[in-house]
């Protein structure tokens, strides 16, 4: 049995295919975290979609801002945007039941599921230590236990039967910081924005969304969410390897962490590469995009 956690796949269903032929990948027998955006911009969001939700129970799926703009989109809540790649699934025959499964899937995942202090529960395939796995990141001064928590409190709205209340303001970068005492959609909105938009933040946590591009891109008075040290509890001694996705222009690498991170969106869809981590040995398995400039 092996585990691999793998970045973002933007509707790059070929290189996925090519990724997991290349891993010798057996859904009865190995385990997927896929670090979510699994789909948009690229040229094949629906064939991902599907192999995605085919391999529930295979795969640990965590939510990105793509998989929400999708999800807006389809309740009416958000229009499609110039290249945005989702009409085939907005119009395929099986979209409700593969809407309902997207919508459903968490914005945190750990090793041991929602108990951040479990180890060692997939005995076969982990080293021992512990993983936590978001879209964008961890805020700095969340520990892993308030981390969980309030990614719950979202989920549970994204799950609920009030889902378009909320995504019918989903949108905004208001506001930009996470405060105990935020309630309602604002304070949902500041969640998640945490979990799939964050790349560089303030010392007090405040996150910019302008700056999208290099660690040089970043905004006077801001840096990188991983080279803030954690404020956080600790796992059974140590604190855990953080795995996210979101941020192409890092091409997998994380000059500066403070912390045990592993960066895993390769920009596939920008002509880079799709990348895979055995969450074993730490190795890294790519397969270079077949194509350029999507």
């Amino acid at each position: 049995m092996a585990t691999y956690a793998i970045g973002d796949l933007h509707g790059c269903y070929a290189e996925f295919e090519a990724l997991l032929e290349r891993l010798d990948f057996s859904p009865s027998r190995d385990h997927l975290w896929l670090a979510g955006d699994l789909v948009n911009r690229g040229p094949d969001s629906l064939g991902c979609l599907r192999r995605s939700v085919a391999l529930d129970g295979a795969a640990s799926v965590v939510l990105g801002n793509h998989d929400l703009h999708l999800l807006a989109v389809a309740r009416g809540h958000g229009k499609l945007k110039r290249h945005d790649t989702l009409t085939a699934i907005l119009d395929a025959p099986d979209r409700t039941e593969m809407l309902e499964w997207l919508r459903r899937q968490p914005l945190m995942v750990a090793d041991g599921g929602r108990d951040p202090v479990a180890r060692g529960s997939i005995q076969n395939g982990y080293v021992d230590r512990d993983y936590v796995m978001t879209h964008a990141g961890l805020l700095p001064q969340w520990s892993i236990a308030k981390a969980s928590e309030l990614a719950a409190e979202a989920e549970a709205v994204l799950c609920g039967d009030d889902v378009d209340d909320f995504l019918s303001v989903m949108y905004g970068n208001v506001p930009a910081r996470f405060t105990s005492d935020l309630a309602g959609h604002d304070r949902i909105r500041a969640i998640i924005n945490v979990f799939t938009r964050m790349r560089f933040i303030a010392d007090d946590g405040t996150l910019d969304f302008a700056a999208k591009e290099g660690l040089d891109s970043a905004p006077a008075g801001y840096a990188p969410w991983f080279t803030y040290p954690r404020n956080g509890d600790v796992v059974g001694g140590d604190e855990p390897a953080l795995l996210f996705g979101h941020w192409a222009a890092l091409e997998g690498h994380t000059p500066g962490a403070r912390i045990d991170v592993e960066a895993l969106d390769t920009g596939c869809v920008w002509g880079g590469t799709l990348t895979a981590i055995d969450l074993a040995s730490g190795e890294r398995i790519e397969v270079l995009a077949s194509a350029v400039g999507r």
